[in-house]
């Protein structure tokens, strides 16, 4: 009887340990799959937000632009999915991203900009172009509806309009080239000892021209010469006469500002002329496109960007890991750039406890050290990101870390 009445006393004392490990360990399960990203001490619950809050949403869906286009919608439909199931605007509402197909041209975006106003959005994510965005911001700015590019890294996209009444209403969360250029030149002329290049660029395109620009300054800040300047158009498939007087110079590098319909042809075609040596873009090398089109031929292509996929950030990781998982491949830096450009507007919408779209601006000017896959990522006073870019090299067909290692790798 005393054996039973000890067994019986053990069992109760296991029972009262093991079910509060339990629910502790439930909770934790339910901390686990709560988003990580996001202000959750920063900015308290919302309590006067109710229903679904819509935001606009253009991406060059389809046309010569959907490489990028694509990835960027994913990213957003991620970052919905995760801003809604978490709870992120408060119990009694929703976000909800209103898609339109902004093309690869700047009329189809600016109509696609005036449905999404005339429909009521409170702010707007896109469009994918630089070109595009200085024809359709200024809608969403006269409006009065805060408006977010999260690819448009051309020179003078925050102050387009000239006007500060309506430029503040102009975000980006894509650093500009004249952000990440510099850095990418100087990495190239240290590790390779790059002492001369020739240069090849879009001619036509305000995203193209503006990256010309700055690899301009940044080579003559570096000490490089100019061997040769040629341009393209938009849209040109047969570069050989440029490559042929290029490749006739010898230059140690050759360097391109394009967008990756034309950069894939460029790169295919000069590595067919015979040059081997260093390839250095701009952000529109920016997609793996670059490298599933170009094969082999991609190889060697260095180019600096916003955020690289082997990134050690526990967000960026949980972020690759999610996006893997829903979309069968890891993401590109323009479905990253998206994926926070929308849950930077959440936030927004969050700290503000307010869908009102003057509030959702003054918020998100305001954000300042927000954890995200990019780093700490914070606007500047322009409404400019701030936050520590990356300088790549396709190897192997893929993005890799361009450091001291690749020294000899054009030997």
């Amino acid at each position: 009887m005393k054996q039973r009445f000890k067994i019986v006393v053990c069992l109760l004392l296991i029972a009262t340990l093991v079910l509060p490990l339990s629910a502790m360990a439930q909770d934790g399960g339910d901390e686990e799959e709560t988003p990580r990203m996001g202000f959750w001490e920063e900015c308290a619950d919302p309590a006067n937000l109710s229903g679904e809050i819509p935001i606009g949403v253009v991406f060059g869906l389809t046309g010569s632009i959907a490489q990028y286009g694509e990835p960027q919608a994913n990213g957003v439909r991620l970052a919905e999915q995760e801003i809604n199931e978490s709870g992120y605007l408060g119990e009694e509402a929703t976000v909800t991203f209103v898609y339109e197909d902004g093309g690869s041209d700047r009329e189809t975006s600016i109509a696609a900009f005036e449905k999404l106003i005339n429909e009521g959005v409170v702010a707007i994510i896109g469009p994918t172009l630089s070109s595009q965005a200085f024809g359709a911001d200024p809608l969403a700015a006269d409006a009065g509806i805060p408006v977010m590019g999260v690819s448009n890294t051309a020179a003078g996209i925050t102050t387009m309009t000239g006007d500060p009444e309506l430029d503040q209403f102009i975000f980006r969360d894509s650093l500009p080239e004249s952000g990440v250029i510099p850095g990418t030149v100087a990495t190239a002329v240290e590790i390779l000892g790059i002492e001369d290049v020739a240069i090849l660029y879009g001619n036509d395109d305000d995203f193209t021209a503006s990256g010309y620009e700055v690899f301009v300054d940044a080579l003559e800040e570096a000490g490089v010469e100019i061997l040769l300047e040629e341009t393209f158009s938009r849209g040109d498939v047969d570069f050989s006469v440029q490559l042929t007087k290029i490749i006739e110079q010898d230059p140690d590098a050759l360097v391109v500002s394009a967008l990756i319909a034309e950069a894939v042809q460029i790169v295919t075609q000069a590595r067919q002329a015979g040059y081997d040596g260093p390839i250095i873009g701009g952000n529109g090398f920016n997609s793996p496109a670059l490298f599933t089109d170009a094969g082999e031929d991609a190889n060697g292509v260095i180019v600096g960007a916003a955020w690289n996929v082997g990134n050690p950030n526990e967000l960026s990781e949980a972020f690759v890991e999610k996006y893997t998982e829903a979309y069968g491949n890891p993401p590109d830096q323009f479905a990253t750039q998206s994926y926070v450009g929308a849950w930077l507007m959440a936030t927004a919408v969050r700290c503000a406890d307010s869908a009102d779209p003057a509030d959702i601006r003054d918020a998100l000017a305001s954000i300042q050290d927000f954890p995200s896959p990019l780093g700490l990522f914070s606007f500047d006073e322009d409404r400019n990101p701030v936050h520590d870019p990356v300088v790549q090299i396709v190897d192997d067909g893929a993005f890799a870390v361009f450091d001291e290692s690749y020294a000899n790798y054009f030997d």
